[in-house]
């Protein structure tokens, strides 16, 4: 739901469409249907309202018909898939990264890349997808096959470091005293040099791009999330 509010993160949703498209998927998206996961509210402490909401939800899948869901925001996906079977909902659930990974895989899908032609790209290991659930091969299999260096941070993979807005944290207020955490994962990704932070999720791409205005580097640093950049990468 995160990614039918704020421009930025339409984008995110748009290109996951365009891809699909490209593949020639059979797809539909619940539209005005839709509603939040939960997870905000399990990771607040509020257990009825998480139910209640995932009740809905689930009442809501058994009246379409498909065969995978696919979400493109980690926090959803873990949900989804680890958590609603609790209450009845198992499904067979794709991070939309690994999703595109298996098109590539089964040749439904070609990305040539010449648009990050010597472009330096970082990525941002959300924790949700990564610590939480152990994928994080999917999202760089991807960007091996833009035409760019790929960078590391010092914290990525098992060490990597939050975005900040994880376990609700985006809802609340900085703790006085203490460094913003989005500055200072920002500040780590542009010590690489990168020209591009690639993210797996609407809460990372929202608080880098943060991050990033923060220090200055707005139209000098680019966030995009992986479905953007596999979405534009042929475009020359």
């Amino acid at each position: 739901c995160v990614s039918a509010y704020d421009p930025r993160k339409q984008k995110i949703a748009k290109s996951l469409v365009t891809i699909m498209d490209r593949a020639g998927l059979s797809f539909g998206v619940l539209g005005a249907m839709e509603g939040c996961t939960g997870d905000p509210a399990r990771r607040l402490g509020e257990e009825d309202l998480f139910q209640t909401l995932a009740k809905q939800n689930i009442e809501l899948l058994k009246s379409v018909s498909f065969k995978v869901l696919v979400a493109n925001c980690p926090h959803c996906f873990n949900t989804l898939k680890n958590e609603y079977p609790q209450l009845g909902g198992t499904y067979e659930v794709f991070h939309h990264s690994q999703f595109i990974e298996q098109l590539l895989r089964d040749g439904r899908l070609r990305v040539e890349g010449g648009s990050f032609k010597g472009k330096r790209i970082v990525f941002h290991d959300p924790c949700y997808l990564g610590r939480v659930n152990g994928e994080y091969e999917a999202p760089r299999a991807l960007l091996e096959k833009l035409d760019a260096e790929i960078h590391e941070m010092k914290r990525s993979k098992k060490n990597g470091f939050c975005c900040g807005a994880g376990g609700a944290q985006i809802f609340k207020e900085p703790e006085p005293g203490n460094a913003e955490v989005h500055h200072v994962r920002a500040e780590e990704a542009i010590a690489t040099g990168a020209d591009i932070i690639a993210v797996g999720c609407p809460f990372c791409k929202l608080m880098l791009t943060d991050g990033v205005t923060h220090h200055g580097k707005e139209g000098q640093v680019q966030v995009l999330d992986i479905a953007e950049a596999i979405a534009t990468a042929n475009d020359l």
